[in-house]
């Protein structure tokens, strides 16, 4: 019998499309210590407990809330689920619905199918949220309000502090998804964080542009009672109540979160955000010199009107990217993305 072949994982050199990037030297070792631990547990693992606290408390310090109440999800569509489920356990509502804009990720459709929740989208201008839009479909029954800081077709930002207000106004829950934008976006020109709107509870994720390992999202909230409506009894750990979607989780996302956040908030994630957008206006220039219609870049996201067969051509030359809903190519300049990459990328497109 033949041995098998050991695997070993892709690396990163031709990836362009990814939101997940190489973890951060110190993260990765970080990762590694923890394997074992299980926060879920926070009695048994009171170190990985502890650590779960610094991340929430650095995350803080990121989106600008002074007091963060929060944890640290599997990824941005668990965060997002949770941030829905907030919204409907808080209002009780017979028939709850959620309003968005179109560009929502595809994760808060998972959460109104889990949640027996309607999801209301409205039409974006330009890209982004249009805020007339989605007033106009914001009923009794709507329990929250959803907008996007850093879409991932696109890269845009939508009008946080108008959205936050809009749900003010109706007193209902405003959720930002900052999944993917939230490392950049302490160092661009949009007013998107806690302290910029009355945001309740937002999405960040460190394993994205933050650096940390796979897998490290995270949900933060303004105030700690807006976990109430979460909490579940759990009779047999040492501790009471749990409000987290998932029970055993891996230590490995805490310990790395924390690990890439000491090591690079606050200069290390700005010379990221200025490396990647310096190298996504690069690519735009790029394109647009070659008679592409391209849009971006507003964060470090670039979409051009490349045909979809060059795109599959590509691919077989094992470039790693992908395709908007529209058909557009989509390029995501990652912290793994250097201007070398980004030139032979170039050099391989005209090619073709």
């Amino acid at each position: 019998m033949q041995p098998v072949q050991r695997a070993e994982p892709q690396s990163f050199d031709r990836v362009l499309t990814s939101m997940c990037t190489e973890p951060h030297p110190k993260a990765r070792e970080a990762a590694e210590r923890f394997l074992a631990t299980n926060p879920g547990d926070p009695g048994t693992y009171e170190t990985v407990a502890q650590l779960e606290r610094k991340a929430v408390e650095l995350l803080g310090r990121v989106t600008g809330l002074s007091n963060p109440a929060g944890y640290v999800t599997s990824g941005g569509t668990e965060a997002n689920i949770q941030a829905v489920r907030i919204a409907r356990n808080r209002a009780e509502r017979s028939q709850p619905n959620i309003v968005g804009p179109d560009s929502i990720h595809f994760s808060f459709r998972k959460a109104a199918e889990l949640l027996g929740v309607e999801l209301r989208t409205a039409p974006v201008k330009e890209y982004r949220a249009n805020v007339t839009a989605m007033n106009e479909l914001i009923d009794e029954d709507t329990v929250g309000l959803i907008a996007v800081a850093g879409s991932t077709e696109y890269g845009v930002v939508d009008p946080i502090p108008a959205i936050a207000e809009l749900a003010e106004d109706h007193e209902i829950l405003c959720h930002v998804d900052a999944a993917w934008g939230g490392f950049f976006l302490p160092f661009a020109d949009f007013d998107w964080d806690f302290s910029d709107a009355p945001i309740d509870t937002m999405t960040i994720d460190p394993h994205k542009a933050g650096q940390a390992a796979v897998p490290a999202g995270g949900l933060l909230a303004r105030s700690e009672r807006l976990f109430d409506s979460l909490a579940i009894n759990t009779p047999y750990l040492e501790t009471t109540s749990q409000i987290t979607l998932t029970g055993t989780r891996s230590g490995a996302g805490v310990a790395s979160a924390v690990a890439a956040m000491e090591a690079l908030w606050k200069d290390g994630y700005r010379e990221q955000y200025e490396r990647s957008m310096a190298n996504a206006e690069w690519l735009a220039t790029q394109l647009r010199d070659r008679g592409h219609d391209v849009f971006g870049p507003e964060l470090p996201l670039v979409t051009a009107d490349l045909s979809v067969p060059m795109t599959d051509e590509l691919r077989e030359r094992d470039w790693r990217v992908s395709k908007t809903g529209a058909g557009e190519m989509r390029i995501v300049c990652q912290p793994h993305v250097t201007r070398s990459m980004l030139r032979s990328f170039v050099a391989d497109l005209d090619w073709y």
